[in-house]
């Protein structure tokens, strides 16, 4: 349910705090999400969704709105930006920001999902860049990752970008890209692809995937080797994402009864 507050308060309606049954909500772990979007309807139902995952929403039709209750004092704690805005672009809003000495992370949350709107805004200082068909629930995810990374300590909270030949990770957001294209792996997806892509050449054992899906120790599936299973089932819905972007992906090697590698084995020079 939404509540707008009072004209008196505040020109724009803020959604009150709520939660959802299964996903517990501590006492100051809430986030307050600027949230910009000039369709009304979207806006409103969006909104409310974000509410359901456990955040505050301020919601706002137009960068001018979103910059006078900034500079007036307004908080939040990441302004999710859509792209086309009357008047100013979302990602012309982006300097404009940044002039005001305002520097929070900022999402787009946008149907333009090219390649090139995507480079652009992750250029211009955007954290991340979701498009709206993957719905808020992927947003929201997105959203606790940039938040609790920057719970980390200072030093750690520097943009880590890994690169292994075309296979680029940001870790930061849990995003993979394959010659530049986002692969649109899941969390779990990406931390098995980041384990592989940390020992090019070696074999990963089929348990070390296991434990990098769950925790050390789980177990799940028939038999005392059923967890292998889930891991080849895993593996084969990676290896589909990357072929949809080239369809002569092959990095991702087995070695039957053992394990998988990222790459070929890396032969010492003579």
């Amino acid at each position: 349910m939404t509540t707008p507050m009072k004209e008196s308060e505040t020109a724009w309606p803020t959604y009150s705090p709520a939660s959802r049954p299964d996903e517990a909500v501590r006492p100051g772990d809430r986030v307050r999400l600027v949230f910009v979007d000039d369709d009304d309807n979207y806006r409103e139902v969006a909104g409310a969704e974000l509410v359901d995952h456990g955040f505050d929403v301020v919601a706002l039709a137009d960068g001018t709105a979103m910059l006078d209750y900034l500079s007036g004092g307004g908080y939040g704690d990441v302004i999710v930006l859509d792209w086309n805005l009357p008047t100013t672009p979302g990602i012309d809003l982006l300097p404009k920001l940044q002039r005001r000495g305002i520097h929070l992370p900022i999402v787009f949350l946008t149907g333009q999902s090219s390649r090139a709107h995507e480079n652009l805004a992750l250029e211009r200082g955007a954290l991340d860049f979701v498009d709206k068909s993957r719905g808020v629930g992927i947003l929201a995810k997105r959203i606790r990752l940039i938040v609790d990374a920057g719970k980390q300590p200072q030093e750690m909270q520097a943009e880590e970008i890994q690169q292994c030949g075309r296979l680029v990770l940001r870790p930061r957001v849990s995003r993979a890209y394959w010659n530049d294209v986002d692969v649109n792996l899941t969390l779990t997806e990406f931390n098995i692809v980041r384990l592989l892509a940390s020992s090019v050449g070696e074999y990963v054992t089929y348990r070390s995937v296991y434990d990098c899906m769950h925790h050390v120790g789980f177990i799940a599936g028939s038999g005392e080797d059923g967890y292998r299973t889930n891991v080849r089932s895993s593996i084969k819905r990676i290896r589909n994402k990357f072929r949809a972007i080239d369809s002569g992906f092959g990095e991702i090697e087995n070695f039957p009864s053992f394990g998988y590698r990222w790459g070929r084995a890396i032969t010492p020079s003579a």
